[in-house]
């Protein structure tokens, strides 16, 4: 569907949490009345519904992803199906009747429980600001197989992580962010795929008091973040009182609590 490039300004100054529907309901709304060119007009109109009708929109949770989801070079590792687990297990708490119980008054986005999802360390989707961010990550193993000195690893690596001592590549693990590109350009298999997962990182949020998420140390299988899931949103419902973001409650209790709840 074609837009106007008024209409198109409009929407990029949508906060970028919520820009992705925003566009899709101004076009499903224009769809309806057989329009196939956006206007801002149509923009406004949308907008004007939205604001009139947010608490209709607000599930409750948003759980976002990364723009290259399955398709992108840099993709470490495939989330569609732990996309799918995270989703049935939220929905069956019903965090819209939670939240609407816990405010006592009509729900903005802002309440909502976001959970973000990237592929890769580069974190298109902002996990870093999320409820709980996951960062999609692989461990480079070397093995025995004899180096042939290319320091292909090296230059790959942005970090820095990467270095070559005594004939052998060397990772630096407080450096290295698991992306996996030093793996990919090793032409003879001495640094291959290790454990493969997910960092995850809690408690970021924007608004009035901005707070960038904690990571918890390791690398987790998609089963071990179902479950780490679950603890943390039986956590986030146990202390929530008014409509609190996870990053407010933990900010209060300190992180410790939460990681002795969840062991």
């Amino acid at each position: 569907m074609d837009w106007s490039d008024e209409a198109m300004e409009a929407v990029s100054r949508v906060p970028f949490f919520i820009r992705k529907k925003v566009k899709k309901a101004v076009e499903e709304k224009a769809a309806e009345y057989g329009v196939d060119f956006i206007t801002i007009e149509h923009v406004r109109s949308c907008k004007k519904n939205f604001i009139d009708r947010m608490e209709d929109e607000i599930k409750g949770y948003q759980i976002e992803k990364c723009f290259g989801m399955g398709n992108c070079p840099h993709c470490v590792v495939s989330s569609d199906i732990l996309v799918k687990k995270l989703e049935d297990i939220i929905i069956k708490r019903d965090l819209k009747s939670f939240l609407q119980k816990r405010t006592g008054g009509p729900l903005k986005m802002h309440h909502e429980f976001r959970i973000s999802i990237s592929e890769c360390p580069s974190a298109c989707s902002r996990p870093q600001i999320a409820d709980i961010g996951l960062l999609g990550a692989c461990v480079p193993n070397i093995t025995d197989t004899t180096c042939d000195l290319c320091e292909a690893c090296v230059e790959a690596c942005k970090e820095g992580a990467v270095s070559i001592q005594n004939d052998r590549p060397v990772i630096d693990k407080e450096k290295c962010l698991y992306c996996g590109q030093c793996i990919d350009v090793c032409p003879n298999g001495v640094l291959i795929k290790g454990k493969t997962g997910y960092r995850i990182q809690i408690g970021g949020k924007l608004g009035r008091h901005p707070r960038l998420a904690e990571e918890m140390p390791g690398i987790f299988k998609p089963d071990d973040v179902v479950n780490f899931v679950e603890k943390c949103l039986d956590y986030y419902q146990m202390h929530n009182r008014k409509g609190e973001r996870f990053g407010e409650i933990l900010s209060k209790n300190g992180s410790d609590e939460l990681k002795r709840f969840i062991i």
